[in-house]
């Protein structure tokens, strides 16, 4: 027997018993993101690996470890894509949809980055992209942050976040902190972790974003990047608490929030949770402002965040929240080729009648016992049934298949009405 083939690793299937989840998600994101006017794109999940590089920096470790990157048959360089602000920017600047305009976009999809695989990261994982253009003023900073409250309260997950906030500045501010942190960190050089060894030279704004406990302290005591804002940002970001709070929005101010990519500034945010371990960022974003300029389009005020779907759906699971089913409302079982007959027709009769009754027709023939066996691992709600006696006398059964109700035989011509009305009953 041949070897079986696995999913690679830190890849895997979404299987059905998951998909209700990820399904009321999805529903919730894509309902709210239409309710606030937001425009949906879709974007390839290739792109040339000049973008990242450019977009992101080439002594991030994304672009340095953690893309998936190779040379296609005409030699260019192509990567998966590790996120996707950069693939919408460079869309709206290719399409004109960016020049002189505002824009609100939403895109979902995979993303890929080849980290060590864990709980709630993923190498191929799962995003909401959402970004906005043209717009310089604090109120859609408080937009996007609002509305992402707006979801996780309908997912009913506000209560297990936070949101923390912090101001990066202008690239004068950033500089400024930079060579003071770079001056406090090679005085303390013997306390940092290998991790923040490297990152010293290459990025060491992200040595303040450390995960790692025993660098909390240090962390704690260097300069902090809100101390250096120049008065245009610092403006901005009053702005920005005022509106959150004038909303009723809880935050806290994380002076060593700083994002991990190179283009943001100004505000940025993420909401997190203390349920999934180290993995704890559901949703992150911020401004760009200067990116679209970068990447060869005009200076375009720029915002957004991403929301990561696993994270999401996993503190859904951990949490046992309710999430609505997508079980089929009926199951068909018929006996006799006949009724089978009569019965497939009748199940396309509710169909065009009932378009939101979710409807599973039996198929593989079986005796009553087995049909209805398949009925209940459906998890249908109810049974519509049909034997040679039913058809002889134009009645068909409903039975309840998950509550303590007795069945009803109806005439046929009945059964749509009666099935409308058990799905507005319950």
């Amino acid at each position: 027997m041949a070897k079986g083939i696995q999913a690679i690793r830190g890849m895997r299937d979404l299987l059905p018993a998951d998909m209700a989840a990820w399904q009321f998600v999805d529903k919730v994101v894509s309902e709210t993101l239409g309710a606030y006017g937001y425009e949906e794109i879709r974007l390839p999940i290739l792109e040339k690996t000049e973008l990242f590089k450019r977009s992101i920096g080439e002594v991030t470790d994304i672009v340095e470890k953690e893309m998936y990157t190779f040379d296609d048959r005409n030699g260019d360089s192509l990567s998966l894509r590790p996120e996707g602000t950069a693939c919408c920017v460079r869309a709206g600047i290719e399409h004109g949809l960016l020049h002189n305009q505002q824009r609100r976009l939403w895109y979902q999809g995979p993303m890929f980055r080849h980290e060590r695989p864990q709980k709630g990261r993923y190498r191929q994982f799962y995003q909401y992209g959402v970004e906005t253009f043209g717009i310089a003023s604090a109120d859609i900073d408080i937009e996007l942050i609002v509305m992402v409250r707006r979801m996780l309260h309908k997912l009913g997950l506000l209560p297990f976040v936070r949101l923390e906030i912090n101001s990066l500045g202008d690239l004068a501010s950033r500089e400024k902190h930079k060579a003071d942190l770079l001056a406090y960190f090679h005085q303390h050089k013997e306390q940092l972790d290998e991790d923040s060894q490297r990152r010293l030279q290459s990025n060491p704004l992200r040595i303040l974003d450390s995960k790692n406990p025993a660098m909390q302290g240090l962390n704690n005591n260097a300069p902090q990047l809100v101390d250096y804002l120049d008065e245009a940002s610092a403006e901005h970001f009053a702005q920005v608490k005022s509106g959150l709070e004038q909303l009723g929005v809880e935050y806290q101010l994380n002076p060593r929030l700083v994002r991990g990519l190179d283009y943001y500034s100004r505000t940025v945010f993420e909401w997190i949770t203390e349920d999934l371990g180290a993995q704890g960022t559901v949703t992150a974003g911020g401004r760009f402002d200067s990116l679209v300029e970068y990447l060869g389009g005009r200076a375009t005020p720029a915002m957004g965040f991403a929301m990561g779907v696993d994270r999401l759906v996993a503190l859904l699971q951990e949490k046992n929240l309710h999430i609505p089913s997508n079980s089929p409302d009926f199951f068909a079982c018929a006996l006799g080729d006949a009724a089978q007959t009569k019965m497939t027709d009748i199940v396309e009769q509710i169909r065009d009648r009932l378009p939101r009754a979710k409807l599973l027709m039996n198929a593989g023939g079986g005796n009553f016992k087995a049909q209805m066996k398949r009925a209940d691992k459906s998890g249908a709600r109810w049974a519509i049934l049909m034997g040679d006696d039913e058809l002889s006398q134009e009645k068909i059964i409903v039975k309840p298949l998950r509550e303590q109700q007795e069945q009803q035989i109806v005439a046929l011509a009945d059964v749509f009405n009666v099935c409308d009305q058990l799905l507005q009953t319950n």
